[in-house]
Formats: C-alpha cells, sequence, structure tokens
C-alpha cells in the first residue's frame, strides 16, 4: 500500500509539472501575485525573467507570442537555443521583419512560471522603444500571459495583479461594467461606441495597452467613421513594420457602457500604415493606452470578459503636443558643472574621506566634468511652433527654459511640451557643435 501511494504521488507531481510546463502557473501559497510597473508615456513597462535573465518588457495585449527586440545582442545572453528563421508583419509601411523563433523558453513575471515558452527575436536596430520612452525596454509579452492567468492592472497605483484562474474569485462592485471579448489571431476586441458628427456610430476595436495613443479608428465614409475639419498631420508612432502617420483630431463622445469620455484624442492612420490590420474586416480601430490607463482592468481569458473601473486618472485632460517637437534619448554628453562637494584639502587630498565617482573627473576645486543624457528631437511636426522657429530634427536639447535638459527625465521634458497655449518656450541647441537659441510660443495644432 505504502509503495502504491508513493507511486500515485509520484505520478501526480510529474502530471502536475508537466501541466504547468505549457503555461503560466503562480507558484506561491497564495496562487496569486503583484507585480509593480511603470507607467512610461502610457504604457505598462514590467520586469520579466528569461532564462535566468531580468530584462523590462511592454505589457501589450496587441501581441501573441513574446518578441525580443535584439539590437543589443540580448538572445547571446540568454542562452536562446532551437531557432528558425521567420518573418513577422505588423503596422507600419514598411516590409515585413526577420526574426528567431526560439522554443523552450523559461519565463517567470513575478512568482508566474512557464517553463516552455516560444518567443520571436527581432534584430532590425529600429526597434528599439528604449530612446523614445526613456528607460530600457528589451521586448513585449501579452497573449501568452493573459490567457494563462486573471490579470488586473490597475493603472493607478501602478501594479498588475496575477492570479490561478481557479483561485480567483470576483467581488461585488456596483461601479465596474464587464465587457465582452472576442479574439482573432489571439488578440482582444470589444464592442465600443463613439460620436461623430452627432452620430452614434458602434465600433469594434483592438484593445491595445502596447499603443500610447487615445484611440485609433480606421476611416470609412460607409459608417460615417471620417476625422472632421480640425485635424493635423503627424507622425503616429513606430509599427513592427515601420513608421505609421496619419491624422490627429478630437471625438465628440467615446462610449463603453455608461463610462463615456468628452472631447478624447483620435488617431486616424494612414491607409498604406494600415493595410495588415484590417485584414480583420470588422475591426474599426484600436483602444490604446491614453483611454485604458483611466480604468483599473480584470482580464478573464477563460471566460472572454474584461471588468473595468474608473480609476483617478478618468478625468485627466486629453491634450496634444504643442511645440511639434518629439524627443528621445540620444546617448551622452560631457557636462561641466559646479561641484559643492568636491574640494581638497590644501596637501592635494581629498576633504572628509570623500570618493569620486568612476564617470567624474575633478579638474578643480569648483568644477567636474559628468556625464549626462542627451535629447534630440527625432520628430518635427510640418508648421509647429518649433519648426516655424528654426528648429531641425537632429538637433540636441542642451537647455528648456534656462534650465539644462540633464535635469529632466524624457517624460519631464515632454509634458512641458503640452503644457498651456500661449506658454513661452527657450531653448538652447547644439546643432553640429554650434550652440544656437531659439524661443517659441505654444500653439494649439488645429
Amino acid at each position: 500500500m505504502k509503495k502504491y501511494l508513493c507511486l500515485c504521488v509520484l505520478l501526480f507531481c510529474i502530471y502536475n509539472l508537466g501541466f504547468s510546463q505549457n503555461k503560466f502557473v503562480v507558484q506561491n501559497k497564495k496562487q496569486s501575485d503583484k507585480v509593480k510597473f511603470k507607467l512610461i508615456n502610457n504604457l505598462i513597462v514590467l520586469p520579466v525573467e528569461i532564462n535566468g535573465v531580468t530584462l523590462s518588457f511592454l505589457l501589450d495585449t496587441g501581441v501573441s507570442k513574446p518578441i525580443i527586440f535584439n539590437f543589443l545582442n540580448v538572445s547571446d545572453t540568454l542562452n536562446i537555443k532551437n531557432t528558425e528563421t521567420i518573418y513577422l508583419r505588423g503596422l507600419g509601411e514598411g516590409e515585413s521583419v526577420k526574426a528567431l523563433k526560439s522554443e523552450n523558453n523559461i519565463f517567470k513575471v513575478g512568482d508566474a512560471i512557464k517553463l516552455n515558452q516560444d518567443l520571436y527575436a527581432v534584430f532590425d536596430a529600429n526597434l528599439n522603444f528604449a530612446p523614445r520612452l526613456g528607460v530600457p525596454v528589451h521586448g513585449i509579452i501579452g497573449y501568452d500571459l493573459l490567457k494563462d492567468l486573471i490579470v488586473e492592472i490597475n493603472y493607478s497605483n501602478k501594479y498588475i495583479r496575477l492570479t490561478n484562474p481557479e483561485k480567483y474569485r470576483y467581488k461585488d462592485c456596483k461601479k465596474c461594467e464587464t465587457l465582452n471579448l472576442e479574439f482573432y489571431n489571439s488578440k482582444p476586441y470589444l464592442n465600443a461606441k463613439v460620436e461623430i458628427n452627432k452620430k452614434e456610430i458602434p465600433i469594434k476595436l483592438l484593445i491595445d495597452s502596447g499603443g500610447s495613443d487615445a484611440l485609433w479608428l480606421f476611416e470609412d465614409d460607409s459608417l460615417g467613421i471620417k476625422s472632421s475639419d480640425k485635424f493635423f498631420n503627424d507622425f503616429l508612432g513606430h509599427g513592427l513594420s515601420g513608421s505609421v502617420f496619419g491624422k490627429r483630431s478630437k471625438i465628440d463622445v467615446f462610449s463603453l457602457k455608461h463610462f463615456k469620455l468628452i472631447n478624447a484624442n483620435v488617431a486616424y492612420p494612414d491607409s498604406s500604415s494600415i493595410s495588415f490590420a484590417r485584414k480583420f474586416k470588422d475591426r474599426n480601430g484600436s483602444l490604446a493606452g491614453n483611454i485604458l490607463k483611466r480604468f483599473n482592468l480584470i482580464f478573464d481569458y477563460s471566460k472572454a470578459i474584461v471588468t473595468i473601473k474608473k480609476n483617478s486618472l478618468f478625468r485627466e485632460d486629453f491634450s496634444y503636443n504643442r511645440s511639434g517637437i518629439e524627443l528621445a534619448h540620444e546617448g551622452i554628453r560631457l557636462v561641466k558643472e559646479i561641484d559643492n562637494k568636491v574640494f581638497k584639502d590644501g596637501k592635494g587630498g581629498l576633504q572628509n574621506n570623500q570618493t569620486i565617482n568612476s564617470n567624474t573627473i575633478v579638474i578643480d576645486t569648483q568644477y567636474k566634468l559628468s556625464l549626462k543624457p542627451a535629447f534630440a528631437i527625432v520628430e518635427l511636426r510640418k508648421d509647429s511652433p518649433a519648426d516655424k522657429a528654426g528648429l531641425l530634427i537632429g538637433d540636441i536639447i542642451l537647455n528648456i527654459n534656462n534650465k539644462p535638459t540633464y535635469n529632466y527625465s524624457l517624460q519631464q521634458l515632454t509634458h512641458i511640451f503640452y503644457d498651456d497655449i500661449g506658454k513661452r518656450i527657450r531653448l538652447r541647441v547644439d546643432r553640429n557643435g554650434v550652440i544656437l537659441n531659439f524661443n517659441f510660443v505654444l500653439e494649439s495644432p488645429f
């Protein structure tokens, strides 16, 4: 009998181990785990461990298999094996991108582990989100994590909670709405409504947490989905297959059941950029981060539902960049600074047993040279205030309103360009070694 029981226990353990290899399972006593994330430009950046190496990933509901951007040869560190070459296609006007498919990788998000995960390593150097976000981003993950677990996204407190479905218990929530999900190519869609020119139009949207905009709509005259007369042409973002351009405007009303957002931002991408996306004929656009962040969400793919509840970000104003400048990290610069902490004791030594950081050079008792981040203009909207002032793509911004840019994060700098109409912006820039000064006033882009 003892031998029989031992055999049963062993078989049970082997069965459970094999079963858990093919899906994410939260492996702790609570069967639930909270993982903190950074909210950068309306995007969720969270830690993901792959084959023992911790990386930063975007949580992107619009992708099926995890993708690694291999511009830094990350795959060498991850010891990726069993690869085959494939081609991936996404948004953008370019061609498909080359990728290596790898099997049998170990993924860990918090206490959620999967022992047999496929991933794709993309080698296109242009697919590098880090400079535009200001933080390292090594890849994206979506469907494979969401399908196996109940995933709560708390945008207001910046964490996700992962729970094994059999352990999850819903709470009564009178202020919540539950929406049905539909899936096409492992991507989630929901039904919503927009009001355009006083006409209410039902629409089907991809839920795209990997997009920083609010709402993308595909123009369709037969449905009445078209931009108003007030719009401006702009760069909308980078897709897997290249840059996306289109029109930006405002929508009268956007509705998710009883939740309504007035005068929300909307973009209408050029048809050439979304030919791949329109293969799902019922799709009318995408619901992205600038609206999603206004809700706390519970994704339950096993029941094909998402529960939403508005949070403290719900009433945040929708605004546009009023300067026309898009910035990105552009390496580092050597900067001369006043140093009040490092000084000599008169005998050539340092006082108070102070030490100097390895990236600091003391040149006298008052100044030091330090390595600081540089910020470059990477997109410039035509006829924008910055464009009319004479700024150019490639200019390195040294000072903004008489303050060094290295004292700001990329997000803080960008936020300045969204400030009130009429605010004056003063910039000092480095253009190929020549220092120039510019100033302009923020204007409505419409």
